[in-house]
């Protein structure tokens, strides 16, 4: 799949996680500016992308990550950890960082922003609703043995996708990991930098470099790499 190679460029855009819950002033775990970034992704979603789709984290109030579900002293959000064993084999643990409450299943704060032009969005792709595992990425857990995958993947797969676009929040979590594995199931893949925004602007730098080793290319929304979407017929 070579970029330069118009005959093998089908792309899509995922938009990451754009939920009121991550977004100010009332969402329970909201990354500063998560709603200013909405005008600068409808703009994408308006250019003729063969695929748009939406992710959603969408919990089980009993789900791992929420620091509610572990017992004190160790459960203070944002700054205890779990170390999480795979159900599925228990050689396989991730240590991961506890969290508010957040994006429950059936409540308003799992909904995608108002700000979101979600008549542009072809597909809605939920994840992390297994209880028993955290899941940033939007096509699957990090565990080698997978436990809870999404049908992003293969949504992409079925569409022809060569190319994929992330975007959306946040930098250094969800979108990090949806493009890692996006690299990791052959598509060439763009991190709209400018497009998304982090919950520790400080690990802005540490992602671009894990990232870049993997293949993942960082843009900016006016970059070369989208005026090729913008060419295209739509």
């Amino acid at each position: 799949m070579s970029s330069s190679n118009t005959t093998s460029f089908k792309p899509a855009i995922v938009v990451v996680d754009l939920q009121n819950d991550f977004c100010p002033p009332n969402g329970s775990l909201a990354v500063a500016g998560g709603r200013d970034i909405a005008p600068l992704i409808n703009d994408l979603l308006s250019l003729p992308f063969a695929l748009k789709v939406a992710t959603k984290d969408f919990h089980p109030q009993d789900h791992i990550s929420f620091a509610s579900n572990h017992p004190a002293p160790d459960n203070k959000p944002f700054e205890s950890f779990v170390t999480i064993t795979n159900p599925l084999n228990s050689s396989e643990t991730e240590v991961s960082r506890l969290w508010p409450d957040h994006c429950v299943q059936g409540t308003p704060g799992s909904e995608l922003i108002e700000e979101l032009d979600k008549n542009k969005i072809n597909v809605i792709i939920e994840k992390g609703q297994d209880k028993r595992v955290e899941m940033y990425s939007a096509f699957a857990d990090p565990f080698p043995t997978t436990v809870s995958s999404s049908r992003l993947g293969k949504t992409l797969k079925d569409a022809d996708i060569t190319h994929v676009y992330c975007v959306g929040i946040a930098t250094d979590y969800c979108v990090k990991y949806t493009a890692l594995d996006s690299a990791k199931e052959g598509f060439v893949t763009y991190f709209i930098e400018d497009a998304t925004k982090p919950v520790d602007p400080s690990a802005v730098d540490d992602v671009r470099n894990e990232l870049q080793k993997f293949g993942v290319t960082f843009i900016q929304s006016q970059s070369e790499e989208v005026q090729k979407v913008r060419s295209l017929t739509g």
